[in-house]
């Protein structure tokens, strides 16, 4: 009988808990030429900093593709005119809800206070010459793109990026050949990121096991403290924002709809994929929620594609908790910075396990915080990736029930019924 293979995320979870042992035990243990040295500065070093690294390579051709791709793929919204337009919206307003909610709660909680990792900082951050907003918003529109994409200029290279998809969608017949290119190219970013995560267990060992060696068990606290900002800003966007906008827009219950979707928030759980979810959740919005199909078929997928309130979340609550970790005050044109650059990021954030975290390196890097802050969060992002992924596709069923119910396409009767 062959042994069943361990699963990346097992792994991951293995790498952190044997990091945060092994750092625990060398703090205890004290400074010594083998621990300062030949591990902390040595092994955890290289292994940690060849990860982070590797994170940090992927940022700008991930989301220069795959935002040109998710601006490409919309050109069904001129065909489907008002329902187009009323999705796009309802997907951007609640992602900037999302990514509000939990920078509020963060910055309530304050998970990153009581510990300080400044001292870890390589390089003086950018955050410190901070901008007016207004200057912000000017500065979005780049000059040169091939030099913003050069220089890692995050938010010039979404509206870039933006703009060629749009134009791309609107001449798709005339240049099949730039459409494919773009496609396997996001194609080839997906494998890569794969490729990656394979080294995730050993980067992650690294990473917990250096930080801890030099903060101890302290460094706990904040990262419980992190875990419950996000979890509790899920809770929080799922019962208000999308209770609340079914019962407004639709006057349904939002009782029956949780019952009636729940199975599919199981399938997005255990894959922690929207895409993975996707056949499963045009089935419940057709066959069990009343929608028509035709109004089914074009949100859902969308939604998968630009609908990220979930990792939104993580993004709004990681960036307040590393900011707070390396003693970076965020100013209010910074924190604006962070909700329209992962909004605007959400469009191109691929529904897929371990991306989200790649998005976040992104938006921190807009905002002139420490990418190698990734390191003290990954260890347990896919538990709270399994969470902002039921959050993702809830995001989705609900928009669908507002639009096909706005658009007389939702019989009543089929989201009342005993079925399940």
């Amino acid at each position: 009988m062959k042994n069943k293979k361990m699963g990346l995320t097992s792994k991951i979870l293995l790498g952190l808990l044997l990091g945060l042992i092994t750092g625990i035990i060398l703090n205890t243990l004290g400074a010594s030429y083998f621990r300062d040295v030949i591990l902390v500065n040595g092994l955890f070093s290289l292994g940690g900093g060849i990860f982070v690294n590797a994170i940090k390579m992927l940022v700008v051709p991930l989301v220069f593709v795959s935002i040109v791709n998710g601006a490409a793929s919309m050109s069904d919204i001129k065909k489907l005119g008002r329902v187009g337009t009323r999705t796009l919206a309802f997907y951007l307003i609640t992602t900037a809800i999302a990514i509000t909610i939990s920078i509020l709660i963060a910055l309530v909680v304050q998970p990153g206070i009581g510990l300080d990792m400044s001292s870890l900082i390589k390089s003086e951050p950018t955050i410190n010459q901070a901008k007016p907003f207004i200057q912000i918003l000017i500065d979005m529109v780049p000059t040169n793109p091939i030099a913003s994409l050069a220089s890692g200029e995050m938010l010039q290279i979404i509206v870039y990026a933006l703009l060629a998809g749009i134009g791309l969608a609107a001449i798709k017949p005339k240049v099949p050949a730039v459409i494919t290119f773009f496609e396997q190219f996001n194609e080839l970013n997906m494998k890569i990121v794969d490729l990656i995560m394979l080294i995730a267990p050993y980067g992650v060992f690294c990473l917990i096991a250096k930080t801890f060696s030099g903060l101890g068990f302290t460094a706990m606290v904040p990262l419980l403290k992190y875990m419950f900002c996000v979890l509790f800003g899920l809770l929080v966007h799922a019962i208000f924002t999308y209770g609340g906008m079914l019962t407004i827009f639709t006057k349904l219950n939002p009782i029956q709809f949780l019952k009636k979707f729940w199975p599919t928030m199981g399938v997005a759980f255990s894959t922690s994929s929207s895409n993975a979810t996707i056949p499963v959740s045009l089935e419940a919005c057709e066959e069990k929620l009343g929608v028509s199909k035709s109004i089914a078929s074009f949100t859902i997928p969308l939604g998968a594609t630009i609908n990220m309130d979930g990792t939104a979340i993580m993004q709004g609550a990681a960036t307040i908790f590393i900011s707070q970790l390396y003693g970076i005050p965020l100013s209010l044109s910074a924190i604006l910075t962070v909700i329209f650059a992962a909004t605007l990021a959400s469009i191109g954030t691929a529904g897929v396990p371990g991306v989200g975290l790649v998005m976040l390196s992104m938006v921190l890097t807009s905002v002139g915080l420490p990418v190698e802050g990734i390191g003290i969060i990954i260890g347990i992002d896919r538990i709270l990736d399994m969470c902002r992924t039921v959050v993702n596709i809830t995001g989705d069923a609900v928009c669908t029930v507002i639009v096909a119910k706005s658009e007389g396409e939702f019989d009543q009767e089929v989201y009342y019924s005993l079925n399940k």
